[in-house]
């Protein structure tokens, strides 16, 4: 019977491409949270050297684009730096042409606005185009807007009401009283009593002004069986809202 030596050193075992691949993101989430954490804190000079570290020399693509769209955030809002909105520019496009696509529907913003940048409407059509396909209900929204009043993009009030609709699916509440006015008015849809009650009625109980003063108006021309319906539509969505945490949001002013 053989028996092992008691100072016989263990054989470390070597990593394989997989483990080293899942190690490294791990550590670069581990990098993300840190910061996050101390941003919470109110510690922004702490989570500005973090991000910073990440976003320069970090190994994932996505990773390092989230860090740059938290110092983007970090120089549009003043926390811990002084307000820059080109250096807040500048990050956020490093970030969206990472595939952060919450840094694209920010840099549609700024260029829509002009903040950080010469105002380009065409320009910010295009980047609130990249996040709207990927599902940012803020792009979708702001690029109904532009396709609403014929800015950067010719006017066209029925692809506004699709991205409006998108949005307001996924619990955006400016979309959701833009939709409702929509349907009211029948600009870009066809005019509908129930589904407007109920995309008013959506945006109202999270407070939107115009909506509420509209869905009295239009509460005043349905009959009781539309107003059944589209309260039986109201309570199979309650509670169906998007929340989300990351990076602060840019966006231009409703027109």
């Amino acid at each position: 019977m053989s028996i092992k030596k008691a100072n016989e050193p263990r054989r470390k075992k070597k990593l394989t491409a997989k483990k080293a691949s899942r190690k490294k993101k791990t550590s670069g989430a581990k990098v993300l949270e840190d910061g996050r954490i101390a941003y919470m804190a109110g510690d922004f000079a702490k989570a500005y050297d973090i991000w910073l570290m990440l976003a320069e020399t970090g190994t994932d693509a996505l990773e390092n684009a989230e860090a740059q769209a938290w110092i983007g955030s970090l120089y549009a809002n003043g926390d811990g730096v002084d307000v820059d909105d080109t250096a807040a520019f500048a990050w956020y496009l490093k970030s969206a042409e990472g595939g952060n696509v919450q840094a694209q529907s920010n840099i549609g913003a700024m260029y829509s606005m002009g903040n950080g940048v010469v105002a380009d409407d065409a320009k910010a059509v295009g980047w609130f185009e990249r996040a709207a396909a990927a599902g940012d209900a803020h792009g979708q929204f702001n690029l109904a807007v532009l396709l609403s009043e014929g800015k950067g993009i010719e006017k066209d009030l029925a692809k506004a009401a699709e991205w409006y609709h998108a949005a307001a699916e996924i619990g955006h509440y400016p979309s959701q009283a833009r939709l409702g006015h929509m349907y009211s008015t029948g600009h870009g849809v066809e005019k509908n009593r129930v589904q407007a009650f109920l995309w008013l009625s959506l945006a109202a109980q999270h407070g939107i002004g115009t909506a509420l003063n509209a869905l009295e108006a239009i509460s005043n021309q349905m009959s009781s069986e539309e107003k059944a319906e589209a309260l039986g539509l109201f309570d199979a969505w309650r509670g169906r809202t998007a929340a989300s945490a990351g990076p602060s949001r840019i966006e231009p002013l409703p027109g």
